[in-house]
């Protein structure tokens, strides 16, 4: 039996978590906690745990876990936007970036590849993507909502928004320092190239190249492609397709576990093998929490998809902090610390979590504890202490 069916995972808010609203209550009721001063109603109201803390949080102050991409600069572009959190914007992100990217139908986000490797989820519509595996065979796939594709570094690629609508999704890359701007582009790369160089490398007269593009494209509007079949067949080439598949279909897998407060879907090398990104989906439904637990293995990099929670991580020092969570929100849990996320609202709580690491793993609160108190127990029968 695995460690997700021996344990709650996903609970029901219980007595414990109850006693944080108590605190707050007994906190609100104290004169002093007022704000007559200036400040922004819409953000408190978002963020109402950092406002009046609850009672359990310490006075020292645990770093910035949390940042919204609403607070992103967008770079726009006809065909599509991008916008990203790395460790300039959120600096306790050091393992893991994030990048947003919207792409109209047939809005294609170029030729390219990076120094990290990339993870995607499809936030919306649907997309084509395009690689070349290290051997030089096509991959062409098309994906949808909730579908995960991942190229590692070096292998060239492209995105390509569908009809009707085209398509949003999430990157994340295994470097808190990367950025987007700095990724190898077509473009870039062609036009840094002399073009007699150019013309013996390909083989072609050198006015071929005349009308080069001066600057990166990036992103840029064409037409939508056409049917799927035809794009693989003339990808292929004489090399033929790629034996590697870059794409998961995640909602074609049942959940790895699931309760009556919600379920996960975690994805990792183990059932997506070229990955080396783990991931798990969550659901929390309304007044459930996805449980005290703790990751050894790597920092948690989280993006909220849709509903509202809040989350307390304790630190070491004898330190914890309290922060609230919105669609569109990134969260940032070091390696090793614990943590719970409770769902604040009344619509189901999705969101990722991500790591820097080829397979998840995290260990219950509840579990150690009941371990531990069985074993002391033992210990106490086998000396002959009474069991209690």
């Amino acid at each position: 039996m695995s460690a997700f069916t021996r344990r709650n995972f996903i609970g029901t808010a219980a007595a414990a978590v109850g006693s944080f609203a108590t605190l707050q209550k007994i906190a609100g009721a104290d004169r002093s906690k007022s704000d007559p001063g200036p400040g922004s109603p819409p953000l408190d109201g978002q963020n109402p745990d950092s406002m009046w803390p609850p009672g359990t949080d310490s006075k020292s102050l645990v770093q910035n876990f949390k940042y919204p991409f609403s607070f992103a600069n967008k770079r726009t572009y006809e065909g599509g936007w991008s916008r990203e959190v790395t460790v300039r914007e959120l600096p306790v992100s050091k393992t893991l970036a994030g990048v947003n990217m919207r792409l109209t139908a047939g809005g294609v986000r170029e030729l390219h590849w990076h120094t990290s490797a990339e993870w995607a989820i499809m936030l919306y519509g649907t997309a084509r993507i395009t690689a070349i595996d290290a051997d030089g065979k096509s991959f062409v796939a098309d994906v949808k909502k909730n579908d995960l594709w991942f190229f590692p570094s070096g292998i060239p690629h492209s995105i390509q928004g569908l009809n009707p609508d085209g398509c949003e999704f999430m990157l994340v890359f295994d470097d808190g320092n990367f950025s987007e701007s700095e990724t190898v582009l077509l473009s870039d790369s062609m036009a840094h190239l002399p073009r007699e160089v150019l013309s013996k490398n390909f083989g072609v007269g050198e006015q071929a190249f005349a009308n080069l593009p001066k600057q990166e494209l990036f992103i840029f509007q064409t037409d939508v492609p056409g049917r799927l079949e035809d794009d693989q067949k003339v990808a292929a080439g004489a090399l033929g397709k790629s034996p590697t598949d870059f794409a998961f279909r995640t909602m074609e897998m049942p959940p790895t576990k699931q309760t009556k407060s919600g379920e996960v879907r975690i994805v990792d090398s183990r059932n997506f093998e070229v990955s080396t990104t783990a991931m798990a989906l969550v659901t929390v439904h309304p007044g459930g929490l996805r449980e005290l637990h703790w990751h050894p293995n790597a920092d948690e990099w989280q993006y909220y998809i849709s509903g509202k929670g809040r989350m307390t991580v304790v630190a070491t020092g004898n330190k914890a902090r309290t922060m609230d969570f919105q669609e569109g929100d990134v969260g940032y849990i070091e390696k090793t610390l614990l943590h719970y996320i409770e769902n604040t609202g009344d619509t189901d709580l999705v969101f990722i979590e991500m790591f820097k690491a080829d397979h998840y793993q995290d260990l219950s609160f509840s579990e150690w504890l009941a371990h531990t108190m069985a074993g002391s127990h033992t210990a106490r029968a086998g000396d002959g202490s009474p069991e209690h």
